[in-house]
């Protein structure tokens, strides 16, 4: 007979391979629906994984497509953790992230700067 294959968690290993900070933070995310396994949608936690399997689920503003490709026995460094999955999500590129808007250090406006800003207006006739 086969051996069983192995199994673990759904929670533990989005955990072990360092996606979620926590594990509470995981089984969060499963249970609101946002984790695919094999494309089908997963709400319990304890959902059983294993090598092979194809997780889908977003976080922050990637969408992430990993395939498990060892179990792991606990969370260690990310070296260790990222040796766990083959990431499987197109690479994202400097260009698809909007850079984050520049302080022009100007603070307030100006008596000035506001006639000039109330000149550039049009009026209510014009």
């Amino acid at each position: 007979m086969d051996a069983p294959a192995a199994k673990i968690r759904l929670d533990k290993w989005l955990w072990h391979a360092r996606f979620f900070k926590t594990r509470t933070l995981s089984a969060k995310e499963i249970s609101a629906g946002h984790v695919r396994v094999n494309g089908a949608r997963v709400i319990k936690p304890a959902q059983a994984v294993g090598p092979g399997d194809v997780l889908t689920f977003a976080q922050a503003t990637r969408v992430w497509v990993v395939r498990i490709a060892a179990l792991g026995t606990r969370r260690g460094p990310a070296p260790e953790a990222q040796a766990l999955y083959d990431d499987l999500s197109d690479p994202v590129t400097q260009d698809s992230v909007p850079p984050a808007p520049k302080y022009e250090g100007k603070g307030r406006p100006t008596k000035r700067d506001r006639r000039k800003l109330d000149l550039n207006e049009p009026g209510p006739l014009d």
